[in-house]
């Protein structure tokens, strides 16, 4: 009788324990939902339209106010893999001493793959 009300309580701990997991971190696995990152892609050019070499972009999270930087190559591109899709971003760049609008990218935006062009002025 001992063992059949010791089993029964831990069934009924089981079932109500359980549903928490799901609330509480660190009792469920974590999975990082990959189809949900975006990813930032685009030129950099000067006033005459020419791709410019060597500008440092930079994105800011205005979440964490992180800023990441990406040096552009020689047709003037940059990219920014793996962005969360629930932050708004901010990027410019920069190239002996002209810099560029700043452009906003938000959290709506639901884009996979967003592409901003910028113009060092």
């Amino acid at each position: 009788m001992r063992k059949l009300l010791q089993r029964s309580l831990a069934a009924l701990l089981a079932f109500a324990i359980l549903p928490l997991a799901g609330f509480v971190p660190g009792l469920q696995a974590q999975k990082r939902d990959t189809t949900q990152v975006r990813s930032l892609v685009g030129h950099v050019f000067n006033n005459q339209d020419q791709p410019v070499a060597k500008a440092i972009v930079y994105l800011k999270n205005t979440k964490s106010l992180a800023i990441r930087t990406y040096i552009s190559e020689a047709d003037g591109t940059y990219h920014f893999p793996a962005l969360s899709p629930n932050v708004d971003y901010e990027v410019y760049a920069e190239f002996q001493g002209g810099h560029s609008d700043t452009k906003t990218l938000s959290a709506f935006d639901n884009r996979k793959q967003l592409n901003v062009t910028l113009h060092i002025k």
